[in-house]
C-alpha cells in the first residue's frame, strides 16, 4: 500500500513541472522529490511521470490518476482547516503572505507590535509578490492589493492606498520632469515584469505611455523602487512605498486610476478562529496611524 502523503510530491511535479521547481514549493530538497516520486512508483507497479527534455510530465496513468490526487489534497486541506477552525487558542503560529513592499513599509511594524500584545502566538511572514494559493494552505491570512475573485476565499478592505509617478533627484536634473502624464512617452520608465506583468499599475502605464523608452524592467515592488532610485527611469508607485524615499521626488499630481484597496484575505473556514480573528481585527485596529503614507499627506 503506497504512503497517500507521496500525493504531495506527484501533485507539485504535476503543478511546476520539474523536481527542482516541485522541491521550492514544497520546502525540501530535489532528491526527496525524486526519492518519493519513485516510492510511489514502486508500490503502486506503474510509471506516473515521465523525464523529457524540458522537465517532466504525467504519464497516461499520471494524467488519469490527477483528479483523484486533487480529491484527496481538497479533502484533506477541508480536514485540516475544519481542525484549525475548532480551537480558541491564542498561541502556535500564524502564516502570514504579503507582497514585498508592503511588507517591509506597513506590515512589519505592525507584527511587532501583534506579538507583544500576543506572544504566545507566532507570525510567519511570507514576504512575496507571488499569489500563494491559501485554499492550499501556503498561507492562512493574505495581505492583497486586490479582491479576490475566487468564490472560495473572503476579504476584508483595511485601507485605500494612493499612487504617484516618482523620479529621482538624479533622473530629474538630466531629463527634467513631466509637466502632463502625455510627457511620459517622451521620458524612460521602469516597466513591471514577472509577477507584476499584468498588474494594474503595469497596465495603466503600458496605456498611457506607450512609446516610452523602458530603461528597465523589475520583478518585485521592490525591485522597481531599486530601479527608480537608481535613476534610471520613471515609474507609478504606491505612496506608501515612493514617499518613504528621501531621494525620491512625486511628479504631478495623485494618479486616481492607479489608486487601490487593501485587503485582508482569508479562507471561510478560518475567518472564526480566534489566531485569524485576533490578527485580522488587530490590524484592521492600528492601520490607521499609517494613513499618511498610504494616501500622501500628514
Amino acid at each position: 500500500m503506497f504512503d497517500w502523503d507521496d500525493l504531495r510530491f506527484l501533485l507539485a511535479v504535476a503543478r511546476h513541472g520539474s523536481t527542482l521547481s516541485a522541491a521550492r514549493a514544497l520546502g525540501v530538497s530535489q532528491p526527496t522529490v525524486q526519492r518519493r516520486l519513485t516510492a510511489l512508483e514502486e508500490r503502486i507497479g506503474a510509471t506516473l511521470v515521465e523525464r523529457h527534455p524540458t522537465g517532466y510530465r504525467l504519464s497516461e496513468l499520471g494524467r488519469t490518476m490527477l483528479p483523484f490526487a486533487e480529491d484527496i489534497e481538497r479533502s484533506f486541506l477541508a480536514f485540516e482547516r475544519k481542525l484549525m477552525s475548532g480551537g480558541e487558542e491564542l498561541s502556535g503560529t500564524l502564516r502570514v503572505t504579503c507582497p514585498e513592499g508592503t511588507a517591509s513599509r506597513l506590515l512589519a511594524p505592525l507584527i511587532e507590535s501583534f506579538r507583544a500584545r500576543y506572544p504566545e502566538l507566532g507570525v510567519e511572514l511570507i514576504m512575496t509578490d507571488r499569489r500563494l494559493d491559501l485554499a492550499r494552505g501556503e498561507a492562512e491570512v493574505a495581505v492583497r492589493m486586490y479582491e479576490p475573485g475566487e468564490d472560495s476565499l473572503v476579504a476584508r478592505k483595511i485601507a485605500d492606498s494612493r499612487w504617484m509617478i516618482y523620479a529621482s533627484r538624479s533622473y530629474i536634473e538630466r531629463r527634467g520632469e513631466p509637466q502632463q502624464l502625455a510627457d511620459l512617452d517622451c521620458h524612460s520608465v521602469v516597466e513591471f515584469g514577472g509577477e507584476l506583468a499584468d498588474s494594474h499599475a503595469a497596465r495603466w502605464l503600458r496605456r498611457v505611455a506607450p512609446e516610452a523608452i523602458v530603461a528597465a524592467r523589475g520583478n518585485s515592488m521592490l525591485g522597481v523602487l531599486a530601479a527608480v532610485k537608481s535613476g534610471v527611469g520613471l515609474a507609478p508607485l504606491p505612496i506608501l512605498l515612493g514617499g518613504s524615499e528621501a531621494d525620491l521626488r512625486p511628479m504631478l499630481e495623485p494618479v486616481p486610476d492607479l489608486d487601490t484597496r487593501i485587503y485582508l484575505v482569508m479562507h471561510p473556514d478560518l475567518r472564526r478562529t480566534a489566531r485569524v480573528r485576533a490578527f485580522c481585527d488587530f490590524v484592521a485596529a492600528e492601520i490607521g496611524r499609517f494613513r499618511p503614507l498610504l494616501i500622501g499627506g500628514d
